[in-house]
């Protein structure tokens, strides 16, 4: 089954439970006089998520489907919501547009450029591309400029069936998360480069009031300052290994 709450004004957390992974997976629907659908949700979900959405609003409304990155819980059902909605559009970066979308989409996605803007009727959603954060060259994230909601996809990612939205720590728990993932087919989760930091820090200067997470909780606190820090445990995680390559090719 599905809960959903209203993590920001007019944004809505659609999450699904996986017992079985222990795992969340969270869709968010942006009512505006062109209602955005963030993550269109894997392909055998969307039956589920479908019966969600139509207790906010008609899904065939919907104008635009976001996503990070080329993924299946990101964008597996997107052909599905396109079918449903006779006017949506997939929205992306350049990258996945060009290279993803030109072939799997049913009809062509909106190109985002980094800082391009998108107006959904009172709302402004700014594009930020993010390559290879959290992971996928192609990825990038929207940032909600009136309620100051960064949709940041697979940033912060905590296991297990969590609340919805929390102003506690959230750091420990996806630190937790990643170790797990360290020690199995989902190693190296996310890429710490030479770029990681800057993107961080450059995602902490818009000052979001309200993280809105793929898995686990939302955040609503000091979120600039979470995603500084998220940089020390991405580099405490995974950065050791960024600095041996380095020592290894000198």
């Amino acid at each position: 089954m599905y809960q959903i709450n209203e993590i920001a004004p007019d944004v809505y957390r659609i999450s699904i439970f996986v017992p079985a992974i222990q795992l969340q997976f969270n869709h968010f629907l942006i009512k505006d006089d062109e209602p955005l659908l963030y993550h269109a949700g894997l392909k055998h979900m969307f039956p589920v998520l479908l019966e969600a959405v139509k207790t906010l609003i008609d899904p065939k409304v919907i104008r635009w489907v976001g996503f990070s990155h080329f993924e299946v819980d990101e964008c597996g059902a997107l052909n599905e919501w396109l079918q449903i909605a006779p006017n949506a559009q997939a929205v992306c970066s350049e990258g996945g547009a060009l290279v993803n979308m030109s072939d799997y989409a049913l009809r062509p996605a909106v190109a985002m450029k980094s800082n391009e803007i998108l107006q959904t009727g009172k709302r402004k959603f700014r594009f930020i591309r993010t390559p290879h954060l959290p992971h996928g060259w192609d990825a990038g994230v929207m940032f909600e400029e009136s309620d100051r909601t960064l949709l940041c996809s697979d940033l912060f990612h905590q296991n297990g069936d969590l609340i919805a939205l929390t102003d506690k720590d959230i750091l420990e728990a996806h630190r937790s998360s990643m170790l797990v993932y360290e020690k199995g087919p989902l190693m190296d989760y996310t890429p710490y480069n030479h770029k990681t930091k800057t993107i961080l820090f450059e995602l902490a200067a818009l000052q979001p009031k309200t993280l809105a997470t793929m898995h686990g909780s939302s955040f609503f606190g000091n979120c600039s300052k979470a995603l500084i820090e998220l940089d020390e445990v991405m580099k405490e995680l995974w950065g050791e290994k960024l600095a041996i390559s380095s020592n290894d090719n000198a």
